[in-house]
């Protein structure tokens, strides 16, 4: 599997998302569906999204017991996503079960990932907060190895800490950054950032970017921008 970029499609109502993936005429780009989204739409729009040609990224970031996990993911898998992801909060046992809710009777199953910590989380609010008393760094890398271990293939983190997931659990490990801007863009509530061509060079194997694309005044072009920013 290659470098892409994903679409977050941060949209309210199904309606608004398919006048937004129209504008890229026969291109299907990769995109994410969330929270917001996937909770005003349900399963449908995922149905819909998936029969119009895109790869799918569900992002509703599970936290759960083990077993509600499980049952969760075992949903989830006929809805035939490319990608899903958990919070790596929720232990190893729940990670495991995770895969196992997830996978087909043939054996297949979605890229599972495991959310580390937010993007809008600073360290200093992860130690108040949370009372997390070590680096963010340090723990997004533990968080990491514990997906590792649990079976998962990768890591939602922020593209600071790409590399050094990265260099604990191997290449092959994915790391799916989202905190994406264009030099020139508003950072909005995130606080881990950088560029398309920043996260290149760092070694991420997938970029998130919402508003840099969606709000653009022309989102196809900005779409462009980032594939040959960070792909090519």
């Amino acid at each position: 599997m290659g470098k892409d970029v994903i679409i977050a499609l941060d949209f309210k109502s199904a309606e608004d998302v398919v006048n937004f993936l129209d504008k890229f005429g026969d291109k299907k780009p990769y995109v994410k569906i969330g929270m917001e989204l996937f909770y005003a739409e349900g399963p449908q729009i995922v149905r819909e999204i998936k029969r119009r040609g895109h790869k799918i990224f569900l992002d509703l970031k599970l936290h759960d017991i083990p077993n509600t996990v499980k049952k969760a993911m075992a949903s989830l898998m006929r809805l035939d996503v490319d990608m899903v992801n958990l919070h790596a909060a929720g232990t190893i046992d729940m990670m495991k079960a995770a895969i196992e809710g997830l996978t087909r009777p043939d054996g297949t199953r979605p890229v599972l990932l495991a959310v580390t910590q937010l993007t809008s989380t600073s360290e200093e609010r992860m130690q108040k907060e949370l009372l997390i008393n070590a680096k963010i760094s340090d723990t997004v890398v533990h968080y990491a190895k514990n997906a590792l271990s649990a079976g998962l293939d990768g890591v939602v983190c922020s593209p600071l800490e790409a590399e050094l997931v990265k260099k604990a659990c191997g290449k092959e490990f994915y790391t799916v950054t989202p905190g994406i801007r264009f030099e020139s863009s508003d950072v909005g509530d995130q606080v881990r950032i950088t560029t398309p061509a920043k996260a290149k060079e760092i070694g991420s194997d997938f970029i998130v970017v919402g508003r840099p694309i969606t709000a653009a005044p022309d989102p196809e072009a900005a779409y462009k921008q980032c594939v040959e920013d960070f792909c090519d």
